[in-house]
């Protein structure tokens, strides 16, 4: 695979890319504009949350924006025309350079070819041991059998553990430690406790994530409400009405128990406002990247089984309801940096 290089000035594509993107923004603000939006007007013109925005547009901690927000972007700001195949450019190489890491690849250092990094692999090894021996890599072949044994010795030492706790708790064996093997074998951490479901309610300002999950989700079953963010009187009456013809005491909240049936179960081929809900919140998450087309397809399905991977669910692809509380509980808190917009209306509402 090629490798992405970075740009002319040593960044990463998706720095450089945020640098490029927050440059669009504070221009827009320059003598002769038409005036720069706040970022709580821009991400409602996006159909985004404002805490996803200030990290598109931050180059100390970027967040790579999929190439419909640039091109949005670039379109709501009236930027340079010259500077969108740029833009452009970079995103699919920041893009590229994510899906690499994914995927647990290394690439070669900038303009390093595999002969040369090879040679300097080799050139190292000499240099740590007899001068006069070079330490060559294994074959590709040999490195491959170690990996397969050590994935192997993984999965029967989590067995065994299985059956070690099915003995003391009675329960089946092969059920008990299924998690944690999941997890060794996708080379992740063994999860923690299970998070719990957010509780969402009415509140005057704009809730972010929360409030839009809520109301994709609500579309989907066929309430006409808008996405906004902010749950309002409507989005509260859409709420008891559903909690009604679920048999719920319709309290107007969304909880342990509504969540449940508000949500959806997702795979490949499936689209409409639940797979939007769906990939805001994959996109949301801390890599971004996820493109919000309400098109459950092969890039959705990537991104979904390396967040099931990363928190110890089984990587399926498929969003059911343990995947949708684990989303929702991992969502990217704001920055602890200094706000892009200071404004009151910015900050998210406590969870």
């Amino acid at each position: 695979m090629t490798h992405v290089r970075d740009d002319e000035g040593g960044r990463p594509p998706g720095a450089a890319l945020s640098e490029l993107l927050r440059g669009w923004w504070e221009a827009a603000g320059e003598p002769g504009g038409r005036g720069r939006p706040t970022q709580q007007a821009l991400a409602v013109r996006l159909r985004i949350d404002q805490t996803t925005l200030s990290r598109y547009l931050n180059p100390r901690h970027p967040s790579v924006a999929p190439l419909r927000i640039v091109e949005a972007l670039h379109a709501q700001l009236k930027a340079p025309a010259g500077e969108l195949e740029r833009a452009r450019e970079l995103c699919r190489a920041a893009l590229e350079n994510q899906r690499r890491q994914r995927a647990g690849e290394t690439a070669p250092a900038a303009g390093e070819g595999r002969a040369a990094a090879e040679g300097r692999a080799a050139a190292e090894g000499r240099a740590e041991g007899d001068p006069g021996r070079m330490r060559v890599p294994a074959p590709a072949s040999r490195r491959t059998t170690v990996r397969m044994l050590g994935f192997v010795a993984a999965l029967v030492c989590a067995f065994l553990a299985g059956l070690g706790v099915a003995r003391l708790t009675g329960e089946p064996a092969g059920t008990a430690g299924t998690r944690a093997a999941d997890a060794k074998a996708a080379g992740t951490r063994t999860p923690g406790p299970e998070p719990s479901w957010l509780l969402v309610r009415r509140m005057p300002e704009d809730q972010l994530w929360r409030g839009r999950t809520v109301q994709y989700l609500l579309r989907h079953h066929r309430f006409d409400v808008p996405v906004d963010g902010h749950f309002d009187a409507r989005t509260e009456a859409a709420v008891k009405e559903f909690q009604r013809r679920n048999h719920l005491e319709p309290d107007g909240k969304v909880g342990r128990k509504t969540w449940p049936l508000l949500v959806v179960e997702l795979r490949v081929g499936a689209k409409g406002d639940a797979v939007m809900a769906l990939q805001s919140l994959l996109d949301n998450v801390g890599e971004g990247g996820t493109a919000v087309t309400g098109m459950f397809g092969h890039e959705t399905l990537e991104d979904l089984r390396h967040f099931q991977q990363v928190h110890g669910l089984r990587p399926t692809g498929v969003a059911d309801v343990d995947t949708w509380r684990y989303l929702m509980a991992f969502q990217e808190p704001p920055m602890n940096t200094v706000p892009l917009d200071p404004t009151p209306s910015g900050v998210p509402s406590p969870q």
